[in-house]
């Protein structure tokens, strides 16, 4: 999330929003945010939404994701909010809306549905990430 700019903006339990300016690098052929970006910041909302109802020591991962994608981004800002449907003890279900401001102007531009696992921290690969 750091490349891409974006930014956590709001937490609380089982809800997370992140911010996403939009920027030229982050753009496609025809000047709208790239999809991947705006996908990638809306599938981390709903991952630490979840992330917010597991135990301390968890991870999560996505191991299913549907989106749509309601309308193109332009300029502003993407705000992206995930939030906990049903959590469960391995599975926990997300829902997440992207949208795009401008000013005072909110433009809902995707939705998304996922379905996250916890998996007990690999104590190996936290030490190998320093």
């Amino acid at each position: 999330m750091t490349l891409l700019g974006a930014r956590l903006s709001a937490i609380a339990p089982g809800l997370v929003e992140i911010e996403l300016p939009v920027a030229d690098e982050l753009t496609q052929q025809n000047g709208f945010l790239h999809a991947g970006a705006l996908l990638a910041a809306l599938d981390t909302a709903c991952g630490y939404a979840a992330l917010t109802l597991m135990p301390a020591r968890a991870e999560v991962l996505t191991v299913e994701l549907k989106s749509n994608l309601l309308s193109p981004v332009r300029s502003g800002t993407v705000k992206a909010r995930g939030e906990v449907l049903r959590a469960g003890r391995v599975l926990t279900v997300c829902h997440g809306d992207a949208f795009e401001v401008v000013g005072n102007e909110a433009t809902h531009v995707a939705t998304m549905l996922t379905t996250m696992i916890a998996r007990e921290e690999d104590a190996a690969a936290t030490t190998s990430r320093g």
